[in-house]
């Protein structure tokens, strides 16, 4: 399996890992996967998945705590921070524009995998 791929399962794996009503960044996802350089890579293969996905995409952000800007109009900031207040996270508008999540409060960063 190319290195890759390896990192798109582990990605998946990972971000299915984190607990409800907790965020987590693509870069901490990337290094618990072994792959601490590769946060682009994480958030590409989270924008890929499928709508019916069991994969809680969502849970994942910027490692400042900003929903990521997508090429949709802001659709896909909306839908993430809808789904996220689902879950009872709290998203601040900010006053620049932008949506932000404290990582203080709402973030999941075990320093591994063998921690869960």
């Amino acid at each position: 399996m190319s290195d890759i791929a390896d990192l798109t399962a582990k990605t998946y794996e990972i971000t299915r890992l984190i607990p409800y009503g907790k965020v987590t960044s693509y870069g901490h996802i990337a290094k618990l996967a072994g792959y601490p350089t590769y946060s682009r890579h994480v958030g590409n293969a989270l924008k890929a998945l499928p709508s019916n996905t069991d994969v809680p995409w969502q849970r994942v952000i910027s490692s400042k705590g900003l929903i990521s800007p997508r090429a949709d109009l802001g659709l896909g900031v909306a839908r993430q921070k809808d789904r996220l207040e689902q879950e009872g996270v709290e998203v601040e508008t900010l006053m620049g524009g932008g949506e932000k999540v404290d990582l203080r409060r709402w973030g999941w960063f075990p320093e591994s995998l063998d921690d869960l």
